[in-house]
């Protein structure tokens, strides 16, 4: 028997029913949608969505065009949030906590350098800072 209880990684979505800010499948990627537009096509077409996305992991821009009428996938995207402990200065790892005093230590400083400098400012001035993991 496997622990993952049935659960799956992605769940079906017709692409009719997607939003900017939600997320989907493109090209066996889990993406963010950043833009989201339909057109209607000829007397006898489908309309069509256009979604542009970007890979939740690496950033990269993707597209896909498909009829709203089909069906896309959707990753299934879990968020928690930790309490900031301790950030090491030399390779950028976080000692972080969540609310049932649990530690959480492997992770670091994101890539975005903007985030980047605001952690570790916001760490320097002693500020409670409340980490969201995706």
């Amino acid at each position: 028997a496997t622990g993952d209880a049935g659960s799956s990684t992605t769940y079906p979505i017709q692409a009719g029913a997607l939003k900017k800010g939600m997320h989907c499948v493109i090209k066996d990627r889990p993406c963010k949608i950043i833009e989201y537009t339909t057109s209607k096509t000829g007397k006898h077409g489908h309309a069509k969505a256009h979604i542009v996305a970007l890979d939740i992991f690496t950033g990269k821009k993707l597209e896909e065009i498909c009829p709203t009428s089909h069906n896309m996938f959707a990753p299934n995207v879990s968020r928690a949030e930790y309490t900031l402990i301790d950030v090491d200065e030399r390779d950028g790892n976080l000692s972080l906590q969540d609310e049932n005093g649990e530690m959480r230590e492997d992770l670091s400083l994101p890539k975005d350098e903007e985030v980047c400098k605001l952690i570790k400012k916001g760490f320097e001035e002693g500020k409670e800072l409340i980490i969201g993991v995706s």
